[in-house]
């Protein structure tokens, strides 16, 4: 497994990988959430190049950039066995030689939910996946469901940009008590653990009452979170899972996406609902 910090080192690696490869972006502290896509680019691709870049121009000035958990030591040493080939873990100066005077508008889809919590938020995500499709030029890029919104706007991006890269879903991955991998999970102490689990209980019980219809799913979901101590709901939507707008009406499939703060922390869930054609 080779790292380069550089484009010049970057494109030297890049050179030497005859065949095909798959992106994995990250922002480092790896879990086995970033394992799972890593294990699925191996399947699509002769080679796998992995990003490790925490990504000032997404995080507003309140939010957690300084804080935000970085091992590359530890991460690297996830990445070894899992036969990468390629890890790119540039500076900020090398990824952002001066003010980015180019800008990239991720449209009106970032300026809902997500976006209305985090400001500018999508927009930086759109501009480091811009420059990191660019630089590294792969065939595939997999992309995590968990963080469904950004997944949305990455590949609307790579459809109206005409980018020459397939981006692939990868379904999220959860631990034994039902809570979505994340790296912020890290910030959880042993009882907002406990309570973040409510999340993932409020999509289960919307699942289970999704043959009876959308507004019962809400309801369903609804209710554990009201009912839910410690947690205080940022949003519950269901919406079109490709380009989050309002759900049609006989919609067969739509996206629960979810999002609340366990104490200090805020947490972001989602599922695919089933309806069955129900209205």
């Amino acid at each position: 497994m080779r790292v380069v910090t550089t484009r010049a080192a970057l494109a030297e690696g890049l050179a030497d990988l005859a065949g095909t490869r798959a992106l994995v972006m990250t922002m480092g502290a790896l879990h086995e959430g970033h394992l799972t896509l890593v294990r699925r680019a191996r399947d699509l691709a002769d080679h796998v190049v992995v990003s490790i870049y925490v990504n000032p121009l997404q995080f507003g000035p309140n939010e957690d950039f300084a804080s935000y958990p970085r091992d590359l030591e530890g991460d690297l040493a996830l990445l070894e066995p899992e036969g990468v080939a390629l890890v790119l873990a540039p500076t900020d100066a090398e990824m952002y030689p001066r003010e980015p005077l180019v800008r990239i508008d991720p449209g009106p889809v970032a300026r809902i939910l997500e976006g209305r919590t985090r400001p500018g938020h999508f927009a930086g995500v759109l501009q480091v996946v811009h420059k990191v499709l660019n630089l590294t030029a792969p065939d595939v890029a997999l992309f995590g469901r968990k963080d469904a919104q950004q997944l949305a706007l990455v590949t609307t991006m790579v459809e109206d940009l005409d980018m020459a890269v397939r981006i692939v879903p990868v379904d999220i991955v959860r631990d034994d008590d039902g809570v979505a991998r994340s790296s912020r999970n890290a910030y959880l102490d042993a009882g907002e653990r406990v309570q973040a689990r409510a999340l993932s209980r409020a999509l289960s019980a919307a699942a289970g009452a999704a043959g009876e219809g959308p507004d019962a799913a809400m309801a369903a979901a609804r209710a554990v979170l009201d009912g839910a101590e410690g947690v205080r709901l940022d949003y519950l939507v269901l919406v079109d899972p490709t380009t989050f707008t309002d759900l049609a009406p006989g919609a067969g499939t739509g996206l629960m996406a979810v999002a609340a703060w366990v104490g200090p922390t805020r947490l972001i869930d989602n599922a695919l609902l089933d309806f069955g054609g129900r209205t």
